[in-house]
């Protein structure tokens, strides 16, 4: 009989970026280390140090992103939309700040 055994190196915390999955005991989401991987062409290695995590860490993502791949997929491209937005409101205010 197998016995499964977790990594726990991934968490969801409502009290830290809106409980959208991090790294254990970071700030650090998921999709972050997704999007420096597909989108920057970031190694892992490059990933974990530039974020100053260790590469099991990095790998962690990397596996719980592709496991949920569809919904954070989704997460990716409403922030994409929503930096897109942003961006076009800066540029009709005719590059000025959006802060009061």
């Amino acid at each position: 009989m197998d016995t499964i055994l977790s990594i726990n190196l991934i968490a969801s915390n409502p009290k830290v970026r809106g409980g959208r999955p991090c790294i254990a005991g970071t700030g650090l989401r998921v999709i972050d280390v997704a999007i420096a991987s597909i989108y920057h062409l970031q190694s892992p290695d490059e990933i974990a140090a530039g974020f100053g995590v260790s590469l099991a860490r990095v790998y962690a993502a990397l596996a719980y992103y592709y496991e949920h791949k569809d919904e954070l997929d989704q997460a990716i491209r409403q922030q994409i939309a929503t930096a897109k937005t942003l961006k076009d409101q800066h540029l009709a205010n005719g590059g000025r700040s959006l802060l009061p």
